[in-house]
């Protein structure tokens, strides 16, 4: 089948997308019709550069970082306004923070709280307060307040059931409750199979004996199964100087710790609240790397990238390796940088494509070339577009 007639676009989208193996194609997308141009192996700057040479007229492109595709507009269409996408800059900072919190890694334990603060909470504040910043909690808050109004107005189950589409034993379950906790469902907590060796293990930690694996063959020979990872964790709490059998906290990961840094303070739950400003204190690097995110997060938010050379400035002065590699990066595609921050303009039409892209191979399972891969995408996104704008005609 003939492809569409290639019109050149307005605004371009570019982006790359794993083919095979170490193997990348690029993919061209037509911003403003959201419809694939064109997609072929490879992501180099001359390839890109003589498409664009073929099809003058392309006033904005969207991409990301790369420079191969940021050499390849700049010579194809050096005219052309180019846009570093926002996610994949906000992608970029959040993976240099991870890095940070990963070289002071030692300082992660300081969001703990004392130990003389970690006494057992009463069981209904625990609940309130975890529970309603969970996913399933403040699901589980709306589906009870929705049933509640409902069936008070004299609705039966069955016809709130259909309403809400839930299951009417579902609906019964959450009218009859009286709060919202009773219907969070917790799976029961599985004993764990050390409990009945911990006296021996206190009592062998009190004759002096701190081996862990020299502990692990001590139960293995009075018939325990596990592992010796998990009687490492249960002596951990004695290295601290806490009872055996209470419940310690672990201290957060480089990864959560970027995530908690990177999350807005609205959207952070009470405990991570709680948590970030007793690290922040403690760790004078991560307080530099939250500070500068959320200056960054500001500009994003506002679309004001007026202030970006002077965040960038501040970026190269950290003397953190990640920080000033990345202001490095940013300072050479600056023009293109403040385009994503102050424009609308992103790659969302980009990877949106590109999904579409992996169905398609997952389809092909593999048997087929580039070539019919191209002809796939663009001739399904046409097809599909022309009977989405076809009216529908109800059979007489």
């Amino acid at each position: 089948m003939p492809f569409p007639p290639l019109v050149t676009p307005r605004v371009l989208g570019v982006d790359d997308f794993a083919l095979y193996g170490d193997t990348y194609g690029t993919l061209l997308v037509d911003a403003t019709t959201r419809l694939p141009l064109t997609l072929w192996e490879g992501r180099d700057a001359e390839q890109l550069g003589r498409w664009l040479r073929q099809h003058p007229g392309v006033e904005v492109a969207c991409r990301d970082g790369s420079l191969a595709y940021r050499q390849g507009i700049t010579a194809g269409a050096p005219d052309t306004v180019q846009v570093s996408d926002r996610f994949h800059l906000w992608q970029g900072l959040s993976r240099r923070v991870q890095d940070i919190a990963s070289a002071h890694r030692g300082c992660l334990p300081a969001a703990l709280p004392p130990i003389s603060e970690t006494g057992p909470a009463p069981i209904e504040e625990s609940v309130e307060d975890t529970g309603a910043d969970t996913r399933a909690g403040r699901h589980a808050r709306r589906l009870f307040e929705a049933v509640q109004a409902l069936t008070r107005s004299g609705r039966s189950h069955g016809s709130v059931a259909r309403e809400l589409g839930l299951n009417r034993r579902t609906v019964s379950e959450y009218a009859r409750a009286h709060t919202w906790q009773e219907v969070v469902r917790r799976p029961p907590r599985k004993p764990s199979s050390l409990r009945p060796y911990l006296d021996y293990l206190q009592q062998r930690w009190d004759e002096g004996q701190h081996s862990a694996k020299i502990l692990h063959e001590e139960l293995r020979t009075k018939g325990y199964l596990g592992h010796y990872q998990r009687v490492k964790m249960a002596v951990a709490p004695l290295r601290r100087g806490l009872p055996l059998d209470q419940p310690h906290e672990r201290p957060p990961s480089p990864r959560e710790t970027a995530r908690w840094i990177t999350t807005h303070l609205h959207h952070r739950s009470p405990h991570i609240n709680d948590r970030l400003p007793r690290l922040l204190d403690h760790c004078p690097e991560l307080r530099t790397a939250h500070d500068l995110v959320r200056r960054f997060a500001a500009m994003l938010d506002n679309r004001d990238a007026t202030s970006l050379p002077e965040w960038l400035s501040d970026l190269a002065h950290t003397g953190m390796a990640p920080l000033t590699g990345l202001a490095g990066a940013l300072r050479v595609d600056r023009h293109a940088v403040a385009q994503g921050i102050a424009t609308p303009y992103n790659s969302g039409v980009n990877e949106g494509r590109i999904t579409d892209v992996k169905l398609q191979k997952r389809l092909m399972a593999g048997r087929a070339g580039v070539s019919l891969l191209r002809h796939r995408v663009i001739l399904i996104a046409h097809l599909r577009r022309r009977y989405a704008d076809r009216p529908i005609v109800s059979p007489r």
